[in-house]
């Protein structure tokens, strides 16, 4: 039996996704709060100069936010075949599978939920949802993904963690569902694994991640108190995760690559709040991101000039991409790589459906994909009661 040592914080979405899954697996480890005085001096004996956790020690060799699969493989988790045939698998564990996934099951249809990473999706590591019906004063993402997972747990949902790989029609018009930790069968398969966040693709960005360079300001935000970060991106994300960095940060400098915002007005008032902390600059873009052990800044171009902004932090909100990479095989894609549907949010292969960020002409909204579940979820079961007709 490998030893396992687990580094990570209780407002770190992404710890509590890799505890879930070694609970899961029956895996015996130890676990460490970075808060807690010298242990993140600890955790850094294991992986020198890196400050994002999830960090998980595996005899003595540290590996930082690792994916599910990755882990299944180094603790020799055998992959098992589910001979179950569910009735639905919902792919993903945002808000949109989530709210599926308490219809479904609550319509006594079996439900199993395969996530590969964080129950609540984008939604989870989002520090502040003020626009949510329901809640007058705002919810923090995280309050937001465990009362959805609790009430999914109530009626009967199985979770599983795994990543999909593939999703297939077998001859019976069953659907297989092929995942890292083996595959399972079911009747109707709702696609719902929403976006991850884009990259800027420049020298210095994947060298330093983890090292200055972050892309959720709930999980990595706590790390630089009174330190001067940089904020890139002009929308809602990027506004939303500068004013809630504030609550750490010296000062913030708001690299936006075009000439105005893009963000809501409403927003856009929220920041004026801050700005003696937050210093926009407009037509600015990122050119390389420079440093030695850690980041020290980020070279940039505006008006043909040459900038260096001095900082300790790079956050980047620059858009989303769907996660559907492994669908380019299977179901019809737009241009961007979002899922088409048709009304009854059925994909091109015939008892798949798609909800929530993932799907083609969504609006990204955490009222309309959990809305959008809902629906999948009654035209679920609309198919399957024509079926068994």
């Amino acid at each position: 039996m490998k030893d396992v040592l687990l580094y990570g914080a209780s407002w770190c979405p992404f710890c509590r996704a890799v505890k879930n899954w070694l609970d899961t697996k029956g895996i015996k480890y130890s676990y460490k709060d970075v808060d807690e005085a010298g242990v993140r001096d600890e955790m850094k004996t294991h992986v020198p100069n890196n400050e994002t956790i999830p960090v998980i020690v595996i005899d003595g060799k540290g590996y930082v936010n690792p994916e599910i699969s990755f882990l299944a493989q180094e603790l020799n988790i055998a992959a098992a075949t589910d001979k179950k045939v569910y009735d639905v698998a919902v792919v993903g564990a945002g808000p949109s599978a989530l709210s599926a996934a308490i219809y479904t099951t609550r319509e006594d249809l079996d439900t199993v939920l395969i996530e590969k990473g964080v129950i609540g999706g984008l939604a989870a590591i989002t520090d502040q949802v003020d626009n949510y019906p329901g809640f007058p004063e705002g919810v923090t993402g995280l309050d937001l993904a465990d009362n959805l997972q609790k009430q999914a747990e109530r009626f009967g949902t199985k979770f599983e963690f795994a990543q999909v790989e593939a999703i297939e029609t077998r001859p019976s018009g069953e659907k297989r569902v092929v995942t890292t930790d083996g595959e399972l069968f079911a009747r109707a398969v709702l696609v719902a694994t929403g976006s991850d966040y884009k990259k800027l693709g420049i020298p210095g960005e994947q060298e330093f991640y983890g090292r200055g360079v972050h892309y959720c300001a709930t999980c990595d935000g706590p790390v630089f108190r009174d330190k001067k970060l940089v904020v890139v991106g002009g929308g809602n994300s990027a506004v939303q995760e500068a004013i809630f960095l504030t609550k750490f940060a010296s000062h913030i400098d708001l690299l936006v690559r075009g000439d105005q915002m893009r963000a809501s007005d409403v927003l856009q008032h929220e920041l004026e709040k801050h700005k003696d902390k937050i210093t926009i600059h407009f037509k600015t873009q990122p050119l390389e991101v420079v440093g030695n052990k850690f980041v020290s800044g980020i070279k940039t171009k505006s008006d043909g000039q040459d900038k260096l902004f001095e900082c300790d932090g790079v956050f980047v909100f620059i858009g989303l991409l769907p996660n559907t990479d492994f669908l380019k095989h299977s179901l019809e894609l737009d241009e961007v790589g979002f899922v088409k549907t048709d009304e009854r949010l059925q994909t091109s292969m015939e008892g798949v459906f798609a909800s929530g960020d993932v799907r083609s002409g969504a609006t990204m909204q955490i009222a309309s994909a959990v809305g959008e579940g809902a629906t999948a979820a009654l035209k679920i079961r609309e198919y399957l009661e024509a079926k068994n007709r």
